[in-house]
């Protein structure tokens, strides 16, 4: 069994880049019109740290075997069941079998020390070792499509999912990997279907619920993504990811309670997860408590120093606590981060309330 603990995962992994920000007025904004932008978290797929762990095992599918042995794969070990070498019926192509199966469990357990070691080539390169020797071994080729997707590679890891599937056709992570690669492809129906099929093989699957939440918060079918991030929560409590996006998916349906609560959760799973910071400063904003915003603005920047948002939010609120000096700090900062991240537009939007911020901190009071 795969442990949910190794569900938990943080990053840009199996991601859709889709943030939501409003543009600022080229006037300095009053907390009477003005409305911050809820950051948007680029999608993370919980898919692709199973074997990246610092206690690595070798995942195996749960369907029969359609060889003479059964495998019964533990962390760098393993064991075939059912070989009598004294049953006549086996004979010399059995014993190949055997000796061909075991070379690639022998690369497939090569592989996973070299990914905990932190050789991701090498794993890479082991992996496909394994699949040279048995094309078979389901785990070799899942195992290759993970650490592929973790080197950047997502049409190969693609197909190293694809290829596990049809090694085993009751591989339920196999098939919710697959469709989270089809997710960050943006082919959106594509990937409902395989994560689908996977959660009908193991509907206790929590990284395929979350993903399937994200495939349906694409389409703005709200209800059908709360449904699956609250299922993604039950069966993979440790993860802060599908706490987060339900927060996203209740603010669309202009729930701000319900959304406050599912960022506190995520928070409460991962406090430095900066992005739940922030949209809770946020939403504070938005409610004219700019006290909680600040402070909200100050954790999600404390956790992330590089967040430019946390720094503009700041800003913001500065303006509003008529705080001038302090916020031109923050929006100095704010736009010399947009400016190294090459987010050219916001690095403008910064300079501009920067100017006007000056312009009030210079006026006699």
């Amino acid at each position: 069994m795969i442990r949910e603990e190794l569900l938990t995962v943080r990053g840009r992994i199996f991601l859709l880049p889709s943030w939501f920000r409003l543009t600022p007025d080229s006037q300095l904004p009053t907390s009477k019109f003005m409305t911050l932008p809820l950051k948007q978290y680029p999608f993370i797929g919980i898919v692709t740290l199973l074997v990246l762990n610092v206690n690595i095992s070798p995942v195996i599918s749960t369907s029969p075997s359609v060889n003479s042995t059964q495998l019964n794969i533990k962390p760098l070990s393993y064991k075939n069941r059912g070989f009598n070498p004294d049953f006549p019926a086996w004979g010399v192509r059995s014993f190949l079998a055997q000796t061909t199966r075991q070379a690639a469990l022998d690369w497939l357990n090569q592989g996973l020390q070299a990914i905990q070691g932190g050789n991701m080539q090498d794993a890479i390169t082991a992996f496909r070792q394994a699949i040279q020797s048995d094309s078979t071994l389901a785990p070799a080729h899942y195992n290759l499509g993970l650490a592929l997707r973790q080197a950047g590679q997502l049409q190969p890891a693609a197909d190293a999912f694809y290829q596990a599937t049809q090694a085993d056709p009751q591989f339920a992570p196999a098939f919710a990997n697959l469709g989270g690669a089809l997710l960050e492809g943006n082919n959106l129906q594509l990937a409902a279907d395989y994560l689908q099929r996977s959660l009908q093989i193991d509907p206790q699957l929590g990284f395929a619920h979350y993903n399937l939440g994200l495939v349906k918060e694409l389409q703005k079918d709200w209800e059908s993504a709360i449904a699956s991030f609250k299922k993604a929560m039950t069966y993979s409590q440790n993860s802060p990811e599908p706490a987060y996006h339900l927060g996203m998916s209740y603010l669309q349906q202009g729930k701000v309670q319900l959304a406050k609560e599912a960022f506190s959760k995520a928070i409460a799973i991962n406090p430095r997860y900066a992005e739940a910071h922030y949209n809770l400063g946020s939403i504070w904003f938005n409610q004219g408590k700019f006290n909680e915003a600040l402070a909200a603005f100050r954790k999600s920047a404390e956790v992330n120093a590089n967040y430019a948002d946390a720094y503009y939010g700041a800003g913001l609120v500065f303006i509003q606590l008529k705080q001038y000096s302090e916020a031109v700090k923050v929006f100095q900062y704010a736009r010399d981060l947009y400016k190294t991240q090459n987010n050219s537009q916001w690095a403008i939007n910064a300079e501009k309330l920067l100017i006007q911020t000056q312009n009030l901190n210079n006026k006699p009071r």
